[in-house]
Order: structure tokens, then C-alpha cells, then sequence
């Protein structure tokens, strides 16, 4: 065991190969939408793998940092991306009022792990808790927001299974 307790994100600045450009944005109200993610990357579980996400967060499109609040790997590790309470660069016009939580992987390609849908209610779980997600949050795929395949077709598929365990918490 690594010393990690399961649902609590991993700090990614161990991983991470910049510091934030820009002060970040504070958001004035807990999250009402959690807005779910793929990184659509594959072999995408590791420390090397989130650097290379901000690299291309940063320097292809422009953003301060990793766009994603938390990233969530195979093994059902959860890295902080920007973390709770700070808006997010992940689904534009719907950034101030939401967390965006990718998984780590290519959903067209492959189902999520176990691992990883158990570490994303244990997240959303304490995010209730710490008071940082509203309790009735809603969960959407970034497809119902914009226009993109993602999160993946055989992630998308589970959201609506995800929210009745959500609320059955």
C-alpha cells in the first residue's frame, strides 16, 4: 500500500512539470454540475502521463494549468488537477458553476475500471462532505454540454448508473 487513502486526490505537483502561469480563480458557490471527462489518451496511469497532460493543457491550448479539477487513473488513483473550489478550464461557459473530472484512458476504446467509478463517488462523496460539491449535484458527460464524443461511449453509458449511486450514498 502506497499510504493513500482511496477518494482523497494524490497532490499533482509532484507531477506536474510547471507552476500555474496565472492566479487561479476561486468559485463563489460549491459545484452544482460535475462535468465528466476522458483525457482520451492511452496507457494513461501514470505520474509522466499527467505531465504530459499539462504540457498540452498549457502550451498547446493556452490554459494556466491542467484544465481538469481531478484526474482519475485506471488503478482508481485521483490526482488533483486544479482541486476543489477553483474553476476549471474544461467545458467552456460551464466552468464557474462546475467540476470537471476526467478518467484516465480512451472511452470509445475501453470500459473504465471498477477502481476508478468507486474512487469517483468516493471523491464526489467527500467533496459533499468538505462542502465543495452541493449535495444534489448533477453529473453530466462533457458531451452533454458541448459538442464531443466525450467522455467516451462506454463512460457515457454508465453516468446514468453512477447517478443513482450518487444519490443512494
Amino acid at each position: 500500500m502506497n499510504g493513500h487513502t482511496p477518494g482523497e486526490p494524490v497532490n499533482m505537483n509532484a507531477g506536474k512539470s510547471n507552476r500555474p502561469q496565472a492566479i487561479e480563480t476561486e468559485m463563489k458557490s460549491p459545484a452544482q454540475t460535475v462535468i465528466i471527462h476522458h483525457t482520451a489518451l492511452r496507457n494513461c496511469d501514470s505520474i509522466s502521463q499527467l505531465a504530459h497532460i499539462q504540457h498540452m493543457h498549457m502550451q498547446e491550448r493556452g490554459f494556466d494549468d491542467i484544465g481538469y479539477n481531478f484526474l482519475i487513473s485506471g488503478d482508481g488513483m485521483v490526482y488533483e488537477g486544479r482541486g476543489w473550489g477553483i474553476v476549471g478550464a474544461h467545458a467552456k461557459e460551464h466552468n464557474f458553476n462546475s467540476v470537471g473530472i476526467a478518467f484516465m484512458g480512451n472511452f470509445n476504446d475501453e470500459m473504465p475500471s471498477s477502481a476508478s467509478l468507486s474512487a469517483l463517488l468516493r471523491l464526489l462523496h467527500i467533496g459533499v462532505l468538505h462542502g465543495h460539491v452541493r449535495p444534489n449535484v448533477v453529473l453530466v458527460g462533457h458531451r452533454d454540454v458541448a459538442k464531443t464524443e466525450c467522455p467516451g461511449e462506454y463512460l457515457y453509458a454508465l453516468l446514468p448508473k453512477l447517478r443513482d449511486q450518487l444519490q443512494n450514498q
